[in-house]
């Protein structure tokens, strides 16, 4: 039986040169991280995805790696990192760690030799062509800040493809030679302990554009199978975990019953999400989830409600997406590359606590695996003043001290400014500020969060839609080795009554709610909810 740990894991993800300054330079790093891992073990996190922190010009927040086998300087030597994974596994929490293969950065010395000569054996490394593509303004990622996703390189003579900025060239992954040097990346850090990685991009790394392949000739999906393939033999229970906005018709190809990706972020259950929030219904994400495919064998979908880019909101029609940034972004700088919001969650949702803790339970009721981005369990805001998705990079706010507790240096030398002004400035928004309040949003996640590991129906168990005849509750249900499960989420501000009657199920107990409900509900009795109100319920009675 292979070892499925990421179905019920709670994931938090981890920017390391934003978390924990121990050096006091002004920039986190290991040493730091390795420091807090108490928060996040009290937490109760149980798995650590780490944003790059490989060699790297920066110019895109570590994404434009020049070296894929060591630490930036900046966040310590490879020793640290070691030191690290240890503290890691000393609490039991594994590491998967970003793995960015779609390109490198221009300064890479792959890329560096490529461009100097033709005849390099790098040059087939990347994507070139000899004339300007007539696609060369087709397919931007970045729309309003690309211009062209193919640009002219004087020493080369010649074009390169790069789908994201002009700095960051795409790899030529149909080249067996950047395909065995990719699963020799994997091999050198599955030596040093990670459980997997998060695939960066990979609709782009898979894509043939701009390749000169003969039709039919190469099946671009081969190469995620190698990489799992690859992976499985070196370490047993490591797992892929891909960020790919997909329509959900591509997701059996990406999942191959769990013999490629074994984690898909879901994007179109994200944005639905949000519709639904905006809008007050659970309509939109009930929805969603009645068109969500099952992931055959292994796989499994990871839900999140904020990461470290914008929140893409492509997938909705030009309506929904208005409607959406009317609720959560009105003003043109919270809005980004005509599709998104550069926002964290808290101040989209004005601070309402009751919301939030609304989101965040559905973040851990949903089917799959949850997965957190930093400060989210404090409720920080983001910095507008700062370029593109920098807004929601700013440093972790430890307490109400100099530099937020995240670093001694002079405020001057910072890797990134202290969010310090308004109702989400570190003064009012800090951990150590959280741990004393009963009733904080860091107290109610790390409850919600305990409340999920001790509910494997979620993470393993089969779900089913509980219809209770009402378009703003959503409700699940969840089976799991006789065990059952119920979650009921109310995403109107007023309060709801109705009753709750699901076949075979006599009577439900509290686990969880947004008040301290005690007393059990006997099938057709009346659940009454508060506005934003959720509940957690275990199943007991004869059973189909």
């Amino acid at each position: 039986m292979p070892n499925l740990w990421y179905k019920n894991a709670i994931v938090y993800c981890v920017d390391v040169e934003k978390f924990m300054d121990a050096s006091g330079d002004g920039t986190g790093d290991f040493a730091g991280l390795a420091d807090r891992l108490d928060h996040l073990e009290r937490l109760g996190v149980t798995c650590i995805w780490l944003n790059p922190f490989f060699p790297s010009p920066n110019r895109d927040n570590g994404y434009d790696i020049t070296d894929y086998y060591g630490v930036d300087p900046r966040y310590g030597t490879l020793g640290d990192f070691v030191e690290f994974m240890h503290a890691a596994r000393d609490r039991g929490m594994r590491v998967i760690i970003d793995l960015v293969v779609n390109h490198t950065s221009t300064d890479h010395p792959w890329f560096q030799a490529a461009r100097s000569d033709e005849n390099s054996p790098f040059r087939d490394w990347y994507v070139w062509s000899k004339e300007k593509p007539e696609n060369a303004h087709e397919g931007m990622v970045f729309p309003g800040v690309q211009d062209s996703i193919w640009s002219y390189d004087r020493t080369a003579k010649a074009w390169y493809l790069h789908r994201f900025y002009d700095h960051q060239a795409d790899l030529n992954t149909a080249n067996p030679a950047v395909r065995e040097e990719i699963l020799k990346i994997m091999g050198f850090w599955l030596a040093l302990g990670v459980s997997g990685f998060r695939l960066d991009a990979v609709p782009f790394l898979i894509d043939t554009k701009g390749m000169k392949l003969e039709p039919g000739s190469f099946d671009p999906y081969s190469l995620l199978t190698e990489m799992h393939d690859f992976m499985a033999w070196r370490r047993a229970g490591a797992v892929l975990l891909a960020e790919a906005n997909i329509p959900y018709s591509d997701a059996p190809a990406y999942f191959d019953g769990g013999d490629r990706m074994n984690m898909i972020f879901d994007f179109m259950l994200n944005q639905h999400l949000f519709l639904s929030l905006a809008r007050g219904t659970a309509a939109p994400l009930r929805h969603t989830l009645q068109n969500r495919p099952r992931p055959d064998g292994l796989g499994q979908w990871a839900n999140f409600l904020r990461n470290h880019d914008e929140l893409d909101l492509g997938r909705l029609s030009i309506a929904e997406r208005e409607e959406a940034f009317a609720a959560l972004g009105p003003d043109a700088s919270m809005q980004i590359y005509e599709r998104g919001l550069r926002r964290r969650l808290a101040p989209m949702l004005e601070g309402d606590m009751s919301r939030l803790k609304l989101a965040y339970s559905l973040l851990f009721a949903l089917p799959g695996t949850p997965v957190l981005w930093y400060g989210e369990e404090i409720g920080m805001g983001e910095n507008l003043a700062l370029p593109e998705r920098e807004a929601v990079r700013t440093p972790m706010q430890w307490a109400d001290e100099p530099n937020a507790g995240f670093s001694r240096a002079a405020t001057a030398n910072l890797i990134q400014p202290i969010l310090a002004d308004g109702d989400f400035g570190y003064q009012n928004v800090n951990v150590a500020q959280q741990v004393r309040e009963p009733g904080s949003l860091l107290r109610s996640i790390t409850r919600l969060v305990q409340t999920r590991r001790s509910t494997p129906e979620i993470g393993w168990g089969e779900w089913e839609l509980v219809d209770v005849g009402r378009d703003d509750v959503l409700a699940l249900s969840y089976s799991w080795r006789g065990a059952r499960v119920v979650t009921v989420h109310n995403f109107s501000p007023e309060p709801v009554s109705f009753p709750l009657e699901i076949d075979g199920i006599d009577r439900f107990e509290p686990l969880l709610a947004d008040h301290d409900a005690q007393s059990a509900i006997l099938r057709g009795e009346t659940l009454d909810m508060a506005g934003f109100g959720f509940c957690w319920l275990r199943c007991d009675g004869p059973r189909k």
